[in-house]
């Protein structure tokens, strides 16, 4: 029986976020395999966190910036410690490296935030998400501490090649670890049943607020002149007053906020419409609309990691194929990513008529889900995680004696994260 530390980032949310929905799934397997499992983490308290006591997880808080951790982790003695994306592992690792040298030390990264955030800048300066520069500051520092870590779980097959073949992280450092798709509902509505249009996603969110903007203030216009009588519900976690402002009854763009079950929403649906931008891993609004048989209008960026939609140029630039005719089957449409374009636009509204007022488009959507799912989870790492984990303890040694990069990392010249929270510590004394 190995006992499993796990620093979280923050709580995990399952109702508000895929990567909540990812943390959770973790903690489950472990817990299934029998290990003793440890929740940490600084994180302000929650109201929409999982019991995870309740589950039999022991939690405890810590502290940023103070070697009182030292002392937490020396005394739960883990065999395994399981970091909750990069920030966590630059602030917490070289601590557990100290105090316990021989865990196993486990990075996830739930999606790459570089990868994200480059999409970001390449958007915001009105270029393609396509065009991102992907040698950026945080790319390096992201990239660091998978290197640094033994194992790194990534959500997306996708993500998986940029790491080896662009960043040429060794493959034995990565594990496919792909969202769990969780439960079919037993029934699902037909097309005569359901009404109206569905956005979700959590509003702290940065490619999820950027969607219901373009939604706001140039799709759902379009799709509302066209369909007089259908409305937009959104919904999300933590909406800010930004977003409940954007309520219109009379426009039929209805925000929602919090979801208490986001399976009868879905099924209730017509269509979930997320016209996103930019984003990394894998879109769980997307898994669940499959899951409840419901339609939905996306783009390469939400379709990818589910379906096959991208390459890696030569030149280190993002590949996109933004072509829907080039794109792998959807149940639904995948629209250009370029909401500023009017051609665009209509093809959104052309799209959210077929599908509104056809059955037949509808019924053939709704039918593909199946198919894309099971796809989709069929693709499942060569070696399952706890395997993987238990392996990777048993031939510790071995394995990070072939890992030359992360001894490099670890040398104590490129350890200016230990020496600056050491700083940080000092001065708040």
């Amino acid at each position: 029986m190995l006992n499993v530390a796990v620093i979280g980032y923050v709580w995990p949310e399952p109702n508000s976020s895929a990567a909540g929905q990812n943390m959770l799934a973790i903690i489950k397997r472990c817990l299934s395999a029998d290990f003793n499992v440890t929740f940490l983490t600084a994180a302000t308290d929650s109201d929409h966190k999982e019991d995870l006591t309740a589950l039999g997880v022991d939690v405890h808080s810590v502290a940023l910036n103070c070697s009182s951790f030292n002392s937490q982790i020396a005394h739960i003695k883990p065999d395994v410690v399981i970091f909750d994306r990069y920030m966590t592992e630059e602030q917490f690792s070289w601590r557990v490296k100290e105090a316990c040298p021989d865990a196993l030390r486990v990075l996830n990264t739930e999606d790459l935030h570089s990868l994200r955030q480059a999409r970001h800048e390449a958007v915001k300066q009105d270029n393609d998400a396509r065009l991102a520069q992907l040698n950026s500051e945080l790319a390096q520092r992201e990239v660091a501490a998978i290197l640094r870590s033994d194992l790194t779980l990534v959500i997306s097959k996708r993500e998986m090649a940029l790491l080896t073949e662009h960043y040429g992280v060794p493959r034995a450092q990565l594990q496919y670890h792909p969202l769990v798709v969780g439960k079919t509902p037993l029934v699902t509505l037909p097309f005569e049943e359901r009404a109206h249009f569905v956005h979700i996603g959590n509003f702290r969110h940065a490619p999820n607020w950027d969607a219901v903007l373009q939604l706001k203030q140039s799709i759902w216009p379009e799709i509302r002149k066209a369909l007089p009588k259908a409305e937009l519900h959104i919904y999300g976690a933590y909406p800010p007053k930004k977003a409940t402002q954007l309520h219109n009854e009379k426009q039929g763009f209805l925000v929602k906020g919090w979801a208490e079950n986001v399976e009868s929403i879905m099924l209730s649906a017509k269509a979930l419409i997320a016209p996103l931008r930019f984003g990394a891993g894998i879109k769980g609004k997307l898994i669940d609309a499959m899951r409840c048989a419901t339609p939905s209008i996306t783009t390469w960026i939400g379709a990818e990691g589910i379906t096959s939609t991208a390459s890696i140029t030569a030149n280190s630039n993002i590949q996109e194929i933004d072509d829907p005719k080039q794109l792998a089957q959807w149940p639904g449409a995948l629209c250009s990513a370029n909401t500023t374009d009017a051609a665009v636009i209509q093809d959104y509204v052309r799209q959210a008529v077929a599908l509104h007022n056809d059955k037949s488009t509808w019924d053939s959507a709704s039918n593909l889900t199946a198919t894309i799912l099971s796809s989709f989870e069929s693709e499942q790492p060569e070696v399952p995680l706890i395997e993987k984990i238990t392996g990777l303890k048993q031939s510790l040694n071995t394995h990070r004696n072939g890992l030359f990069m992360q001894s490099l990392l670890w040398h104590q010249t490129l350890t200016a994260s230990k020496y600056m929270s050491q700083w940080i510590e000092a001065k708040n004394k």
